[in-house]
């Protein structure tokens, strides 16, 4: 694909998840994807397949511990460099969880694809927030919010 393709796909990822149209996300994934989670959270390491992605990650995982109708993922990203192989975007978004915590994540994440999918994920995020919100394993000294947030 080219580097404008890859672009759009992940434009059209993104605004999916903007949508919580798991659907078509689910349908960008190649069946052999492969996403690396960074950290050493539940939800970290190597998932390989996409029922993994689909099933174990995201709605085990993640949707789980969210509330679903409250959740908003991709409120706002941008892609911060493409080829003709592999694009690097940051995304925010999350929203409020079962356990009445707050989880508002930024992830940098590198795409490659293949055959018109996403083919491979490397994913960077806040693991203390997952943790906590997520995983109820909450720091020993919890932290305010970040006087600087990040901006792009």
């Amino acid at each position: 694909m080219s580097r404008q393709q890859n672009i759009d796909l992940v434009n059209r990822y993104f605004q999916a998840m903007h949508d919580n149209d798991w659907a078509t996300v689910e349908a960008m994934y190649h069946d052999d994807i492969v996403n690396h989670m960074a950290g050493t959270t539940p939800a970290s390491g190597r998932i390989e397949g996409k029922a993994a992605m689909t099933d174990e990650l995201v709605a085990a995982q993640v949707h789980a511990a969210m509330v679903p109708e409250e959740m908003q993922f991709a409120r706002r990203w941008k892609v911060m460099c493409a080829d003709d192989e592999r694009v690097v975007a940051i995304m925010e978004g999350g929203g409020p969880t079962r356990a009445g915590d707050r989880y508002d994540q930024t992830y940098c994440e590198i795409f490659r694809f293949e055959d018109g999918k996403i083919i491979e994920m490397h994913a960077f995020f806040d693991t203390a927030l997952a943790e906590r919100a997520l995983f109820d394993n909450p720091l020993r000294q919890p932290r305010g919010p970040v006087a600087k947030p990040l901006t792009y």
